[in-house]
């Protein structure tokens, strides 16, 4: 971007805004004056382009004055009041002063206008040409334009169809010549106007989202346009009918501007629509009734008068309101009503909890015509942006509720039961604040947004306790294996060391005695190995000495069916969930020997994006259910309280699958 350009933005907003008043004020004089001075069918379409060109464009330049777009319509919107100017002065009846040389002007620019207006309509709606290939068309485009004004400007090979009163200016050697040259030279203006269809054409399909829906609206215009040319040349000899129609496009273009968000110019077209419907209604009814009516019924002019004003006082409020609900679709598309924005609302509940304060945030946008909405969690000293639409545009910390407000944003605090859970902020279009209805919407949305967010918090809250309680009993565990290796199967050990000693000295004494003591000794230890095993299965001492991987070795190669285990390197992991791993792998082994008749077991862990996978599959017979009471059902719930997720999938004869996902960092 030039230095200008950037100086002109970094301007004080008062020195723009005097910037853009002057060139509306010189716009509107100039079509002013033109009107003023005479009125020529042939020519009203370039003050009406003049004029809505110059209005759409200021508009944009004033909420974006970095976007070409909207310089593109003030430019074309500028030049074509200059030619409306020009020839209004040119063609009115006894030449004014200086009527030769400012109908002159009102002629030559034609080519450049048209050049100017097709490189309007090849950038639209972002001010980019369709790929850097277009720039050597518009180059190109706007030589041949320059060339032709040239020669309309030293000529008078356009400046007598126009019939002006005056004279041209200039006498240059070679009339002749230019006709003959702009016999066919004029049939650039269609190259122009094919040029930038297959521009607008091309944008078109390479166009997605809002991008095409913003180009249908400048096709419309511009179809509807070429649609009445035509039907006025077959119709009446004349293109006046579609010239007078080109001021649809820069309209068109921008519904399309205030539809998609573009540059924020939604609650001026909006009021225009209504205004213009209501003014429509008032010159109908008067035409209906004073013309109409007046001419079947002989009455008094001022009764017919009054009659009208009585019928358009009854119907206006009603016809305004369904104006405005028209105005408002067009403008800003469909909004939720609030059956449809609560129903919404439910149908999202069974989102997952991550998603679900995006889903509340979509709702609200969607209910009250919101460019931004935000869902806040925490108390008023410390909110945290929990929901966002659109997705990922906010990218703020915890706030203060006292800090949450800002321009054209409006804060609605989540009060559930007298303690504050949180805020909701909404921003909306610049003019636009909530009706009484979106008032009513959002706070029937907002509390039930605190229902929720204190369900979410309970959940956490209940989640949380069942980690604890999971996290207690693993500590219990490894305490009293620890307790049982350490104490009295220690004490056992040594008793039974004890016992083998005796078991030698009693042999001296007697073989009765001798076998008495071998039968206590081997009892001893039997019961020494069962306390042993009892203790692994409290929990396993080399999980906690070792880690997962040695530990799931060990129950491997213990099993009665052979298996095939592959664990993938996951860096060190909280106890609970090596704890919860491991169980799984060992209740799954053991079912498998138990029940499944199963040749081969695989077992599969590796880390996953959402934490550890553990994932144990046999080729045995299938049929494998949690139920009340299983060690599956027992698994299930483990996982649970951790916010892991166990699933089996054993199709009778088709093996089983246990897979289950342990959330951890």
């Amino acid at each position: 971007m030039s230095v200008a350009t950037e100086a002109h933005d970094q301007a004080p907003p008062t020195v723009r805004e005097a910037g853009a008043a002057l060139v509306a004020l010189v716009v509107a004089a100039l079509v002013g004056c033109g009107w003023y001075l005479s009125f020529h069918l042939e020519n009203v379409h370039n003050g009406l382009i003049g004029a809505s060109f110059t209005a759409v464009g200021l508009y944009v330049v004033r909420m974006r004055p970095r976007h070409p777009e909207g310089w593109l319509f003030v430019a074309t919107g500028v030049l074509h009041a200059v030619m409306f100017f020009g020839r209004q002065y040119g063609l009115h009846s006894g030449p004014l002063v200086g009527a030769s040389w400012l109908g002159w002007v009102g002629v030559w620019p034609l080519p450049l206008a048209i050049a100017l207006a097709g490189w309007t309509f090849m950038v639209f709606p972002d001010g980019r040409l369709p790929s850097p290939r277009w720039r050597f068309a518009l180059v190109a485009m706007f030589v041949v334009a320059a060339v032709l004004a040239v020669v309309s400007a030293l000529w008078p090979v356009e400046y007598d169809r126009m019939g002006l009163v005056a004279p041209h200016p200039l006498n240059v050697p070679g009339g002749e010549a230019a006709d003959r040259v702009w016999k066919y030279a004029q049939y650039s203006y269609l190259l122009f106007q094919v040029l930038w269809t297959v521009a607008i054409v091309v944008r078109i399909r390479r166009a997605r989202g809002d991008e095409v829906r913003q180009m249908r609206w400048l096709v419309f215009a511009v179809v509807a346009a070429i649609v009445l040319l035509v039907a006025g040349l077959l119709a009446f000899g004349s293109p006046v009918p579609g010239l007078l129609a080109l001021p649809l496009i820069p309209v068109a273009a921008g519904f399309a501007i205030l539809k998609f968000r573009l540059y924020d110019i939604d609650p001026v077209i909006n009021k225009s629509l209504v205004v213009g419907a209501m003014l429509l209604l008032i010159m109908a009814t008067y035409v209906a009734i004073v013309v109409g009516a007046g001419a079947v019924v002989p009455a008094d002019e001022r009764m017919l008068t009054l009659l009208t004003t009585a019928v358009v006082a009854v119907a206006f409020e009603p016809l305004r309101r369904r104006a405005q609900r028209l105005a408002d679709r067009l403008v800003y598309g469909h909004r939720a009503t609030p059956y449809e924005a609560l129903s919404r609302l439910s149908a999202h509940l069974e989102n997952p909890p991550q998603d679900l304060l995006d889903a509340i945030a979509a709702t609200v946008a969607g209910a009250v015509g919101a460019t931004e909405v935000v869902v806040w969690v925490g108390d008023e000293h410390r909110l945290v942006p929990q929901g966002h639409w659109p997705a990922a545009t906010v990218d703020a910390g915890p706030a203060a509720f006292a800090a949450l407000g800002g321009p054209r944003r409006l804060v609605r605090p989540i009060v559930h039961r007298g303690t504050m859970r949180g805020a909701i902020t909404v921003r909306k279009p610049a003019g636009e604040s909530l009706n009484a209805t979106e008032v009513r919407l959002l706070a029937d949305l907002v509390a039930q947004t605190g229902l929720i967010i204190v369900q979410q918090q309970q959940a956490q809250e209940i989640q949380a306790a069942a980690r604890r309680i999971v996290t207690a009993e693993d500590a219990a565990r490894r305490r009293i294996e620890r307790d049982l290796h350490d104490g009295a199967q220690q004490r056992l050990v040594t008793l039974g060391l004890e016992l083998g000693a005796l078991a030698k000295q009693a042999e001296a004494s007697g073989a009765a005695m001798a076998d008495r003591v071998k039968q206590a000794r081997t009892q001893l230890l039997e019961a020494t190995a069962e306390l042993r095993e009892l203790a692994r299965g409290l929990h396993p001492m080399v999980l906690a000495q070792s880690g997962l991987e040695p530990a799931l070795a060990g129950i491997a190669d213990r099993s009665a069916i052979p298996v095939r285990l592959h664990v993938a390197s996951a860096g060190h992991l909280p106890r609970d969930i090596e704890a919860t791993a491991y169980y799984v792998v060992s209740e799954s082994l053991t079912n498998a020997a138990r029940y499944s008749g199963a040749s081969v077991v695989v077992v599969d862990v590796a880390p996953v994006d959402s934490g550890l996978c553990v994932e144990v599959t046999d080729n045995g017979r299938g049929g494998a259910r949690p139920g009340p009471g299983t060690g599956l059902q027992g698994l299930a719930d483990r996982l649970a309280a951790l916010g892991g997720d166990l699933q089996v999938d054993s199709p009778f004869g088709g093996g089983t699958r246990i897979r289950a996902v342990l959330p951890c960092e």
